[in-house]
């Protein structure tokens, strides 16, 4: 079973990535990883691809926890992992709540690294990993400073990811919009 793994899959980048895998047909199922059971619900009706929908929030640890039982129970071979789901909050490093502040670190990093840890073993030879940074990632940003920070680690993070999987035949980028 060839599968796709999209994360933030009910809108945005996520959404426009499941259309162009369902497009290139590269997948025999699409893992599509959301929030929103209606969006998903949508996206099923849409693609030819089957969409598999994951109704996760990837701020709780416990959402990643399921995706990696999913691929311990399956084994597919996972020809794509779309890392979409992010989080962004504005404002001074006064304005943002604590919990804001976890929010992002939680999605934009630690969802991020621990499910492309998990996904890894099940990809190989022409398979593809892309991590979405941003643009936000190549300089300090006031107002956007945890934000910025984060897409800075995805960034560094993915670089370095393409160096250790050299030769593996896995295409791993990083995404900067």
């Amino acid at each position: 079973m060839r599968v796709a793994i999209i994360t933030g899959a009910s809108s945005g980048l996520g959404l426009a990535f499941a259309q162009e895998l369902d497009q290139r047909g590269e997948a025999d199922e699409i893992w599509a990883v959301a929030r929103r059971a209606d969006r998903l619900a949508v996206l099923q009706k849409h693609l030819r691809t089957p969409v598999v929908p994951l109704l996760l929030d990837l701020a709780d640890p416990a959402s990643v926890e399921k995706i990696k039982e999913r691929l311990a129970r399956e084994k597919p071979r996972v020809t794509a992992l779309v890392n979409a789901a992010g989080f962004g909050k504005f404002g001074r490093w006064d304005d943002l709540s604590a919990a804001e502040v976890d929010g992002m670190l939680d999605v934009n990093v630690r969802a991020l690294v621990h499910l492309t840890v998990a996904a890894l073993p099940y990809m190989g030879e022409g398979s593809r990993l892309l991590e979405m940074a941003s643009c936000a990632a190549f300089q300090p940003l006031p107002d956007m400073n945890v934000y910025a920070a984060t897409k800075a680690f995805v960034l560094h993070y993915t670089r370095a990811l393409r160096r250790e999987l050299r030769g593996s035949g896995i295409k791993v980028t990083a995404v900067c919009p």
